[in-house]
């Protein structure tokens, strides 16, 4: 149907364009001591119906021929303008069927709820590393932005359940808060654990005395921006190029290697084995920095020796290619192949 609207509109176009060389032949022949100028202006000011005075005075001919192009140019800028609101519609509802058929299917995603400064930044990272998300706004300015942009959205309140539903927040893996309030992160952070207890919650306070309570609504973990910005100036100033070393590697700009967080499923090939054992530094030439046991342990820097459990969380560094094979073998996966 949107094909047919497209061709319906170039036909009218093509109309409006025939008629307006109809009207410079017509005018030139029938007023003898017109120029194409006069021809030209006298034409748009006819079927436009601008209703500004004529060049010269018209024949009888003449009359008749302008009667003839106002009727054939209104019914054809009708046509074409109806048509070309037409397309705009169609691909409004195109666009909202194609995110909504979307939502129903994604699983395993991040929610983004807020588009303000820090909620832009976190989308862009989330995008260039290949995950899918969806953001809950609704700030008008920032859903234009999220319709340019092409991004899966939701236009609610994201502390409402009906918003997070629509979301797929009971699929989802986790979800960050960054909107405009303290009181909004926290009831967003309680309707979100509601739904879907397992998810994994990333809110920001504003204020200090707000950590607790994020917390205390079931929040994962809190980030604070201006203690986080703080400290990061100051690794700045005292070990710049660690800090660029890292920030090449989480953003993976012009660095072949990567580093990330993989899950060990239960049909995992490697359960069992030691690390010497598995084929992840012989094969691989991965460095697995170190491991989150199931029951909270955490073994930084692991020996060849420790083996394998499932659900372990391996914080591994390594080729990009090498790390997406890694993940192969930890089925399930829990993200996207990095690209």
């Amino acid at each position: 149907m949107k094909n047919n609207s497209i061709t319906q509109f170039k036909y009218g176009l093509f109309s409006l364009l025939f008629i307006i060389l109809i009207g410079i032949i017509g005018y030139e022949i029938i007023e003898e001591d017109w120029d194409f100028i006069d021809s030209f202006y006298m034409t748009i000011i006819t079927i436009s119906t601008t209703g500004f005075k004529e060049v010269k005075d018209l024949s009888s001919e003449g009359r008749l021929f302008t009667i003839f192009l106002i009727i054939s140019g209104v019914l054809s800028i009708a046509y074409t303008g109806g048509k070309a609101a037409q397309i705009l519609i169609e691909k409004q509802i195109f666009r909202r069927r194609r995110m909504e058929r979307g939502l129903e299917t994604i699983s395993n995603h991040f929610i983004v709820c807020g588009y303000g400064r820090m909620g832009k930044q976190i989308c862009e990272a989330l995008k260039e590393n290949g995950y899918t998300f969806v953001v809950i706004e609704n700030n008008p300015p920032n859903l234009e932005l999220l319709v340019e942009k092409g991004f899966y959205f939701i236009d609610g309140d994201s502390s409402s359940d009906e918003a997070l539903i629509k979301a797929g927040v009971k699929r989802a893996k986790g979800l960050v808060s960054v909107v405009a309030t303290d009181a909004e992160n926290v009831f967003t952070t309680l309707s979100a654990k509601e739904l879907n207890p397992k998810i994994f919650v990333v809110a920001r306070a504003i204020d200090e005395g707000t950590e607790s309570k994020l917390l205390k609504a079931g929040a994962d973990r809190v980030v604070k921006p201006y203690e986080l910005g703080g400290n990061r100036l100051v690794q700045l100033l005292m070990r710049p190029g660690v800090m660029d070393f890292i920030d090449g590697v989480a953003r993976n700009n012009d660095i072949a290697i990567n580093l990330e967080e993989i899950t060990v499923g239960a049909d995992s090939s490697l359960i069992g084995k030691s690390l010497a054992e598995s084929p992840i530094r012989k094969d691989l030439n991965i460095i697995i920095v170190a491991i989150y046991r199931q029951d909270g342990t955490f073994i930084y820097n692991p020996k060849s020796m420790v083996e394998i459990n499932v659900n372990d969380k391996l914080i591994a560094i390594g080729e990009t290619e090498s790390l997406n094979k890694l993940t192969i073998l930890c089925v399930p996966a829990n993200k996207p192949v990095v690209n």
